[in-house]
């Protein structure tokens, strides 16, 4: 058998440093202030949990469990997690949210609490019944709903529910949250590497933990390039150059660079549309012509999606470029 040492080793890092309390929820201070209140008071709402992927909704949720019910608040049984977007059905509802909810909680708190996790992907009439049940067994249960979309949800259940809105985590506390994980796995991250996967990740917090765990395992020294190889975006400073050979006019040199950036260094066509789109705005060419551009990048974005080749239509988009940031043009 495994020592316990041995398995706190094979636990995925998203598991390992997930916050078990509120108090350890980062950069949401508003909605675990909420939180900490209600847990005091005991007087629990129905709840939406509604933002971007990987902000903290589903932690947030174990974590108030945590605190007003213990550290065993699973295995007590009181608390149930269900994900939607595996079961989106009304069976889903009828069998498992039914058959949690009605039974009687064990404990001196007096409910339960169930996390229908993606809920926004239960189907309308699968939302529908669970608004009935939500009306049935809120003396038993209380449900938290986590969403990425809350327009995805029925006005009948939002309308039961007290809303909490997560926001993307800024860039401060993914830094924090990197350096504990590097300090508790040994490893030495740059600065510029944080900033790395913030912008890759774009605050999602989860994804930032997934993809620091694989760089660590090509190296225990993280920097900017590895956190883009890893991640298969192009990297920032290969699209800026690409650009300027592009506006000097250097139409073979940009051809060999688009090839290695897409099928040696296996970038997708769709990150990189994306970086060049944020890289125009820092153009020295006319204000006028950006706008062209940025028109045509969009252009080139459909075109792609619809099955162009991608190497045709960025090499035009390129030689536009060209002429686009000659005065006058």
């Amino acid at each position: 058998m495994k020592s316990g040492l041995a398995l706190q080793e094979t636990i995925p890092w998203i598991e390992k440093y997930r916050p078990r309390a509120l108090a350890q929820i980062i950069d949401q201070e508003a909605v675990v202030n909420s939180l900490k209140t209600i847990v005091s008071t005991r007087s629990v709402p129905h709840m939406l949990f509604t933002g971007p992927p990987g902000v903290g909704k589903t932690a947030t949720a174990h974590a108030f469990a945590s605190d007003l019910f213990g550290e065993r608040y699973v295995e007590d049984g009181h608390f149930m997690e269900i994900n939607a977007s595996d079961e989106r059905g009304i069976d889903v509802i009828r069998e498992k949210v039914k058959g949690f909810a009605r039974t009687i909680p064990i404990g001196g708190v007096g409910f339960k609490i169930l996390l229908l996790d993606e809920a926004d992907q239960l189907t309308a009439e699968a939302q529908h019944a669970f608004r009935r049940v939500m009306e049935q067994f809120s003396a038993t249960c209380r449900f938290i709903l986590a969403a990425n979309y809350s327009n995805r949800i029925i006005e009948p259940i939002q309308s039961r529910c007290a809303v909490f809105r997560f926001r993307p985590i800024e860039l401060e506390h993914i830094s924090k949250a990197v350096e504990r994980i590097a300090r508790g796995e040994g490893l030495q991250i740059a600065g510029s590497a944080v900033e790395a996967l913030y912008k890759v990740t774009e605050g999602d917090l989860r994804k930032c933990i997934n993809l620091l765990q694989a760089a660590s395992t090509y190296s225990r020294k993280i920097d900017e390039a590895l956190v883009y190889q890893v991640a298969g975006v192009v990297w920032a400073g290969e699209v800026r150059r690409l650009l300027e050979q592009a506006i000097a006019g250097k139409m073979e040199e940009v051809r060999n660079s688009l090839r290695t950036i897409l099928y040696v260094n296996g970038a997708s066509e769709r990150d990189l549309i994306s970086q060049i789109y944020r890289d125009i705005f820092y153009l020295s060419i006319p204000e006028k012509n950006k706008l062209e551009l940025l028109s045509l990048l969009g252009e080139v974005d459909f075109r792609i999606s619809q099955g162009a080749n991608p190497e045709i239509q960025l090499m035009m988009f390129l030689a536009h470029l060209y002429s686009a940031s000659k005065p006058g043009k």
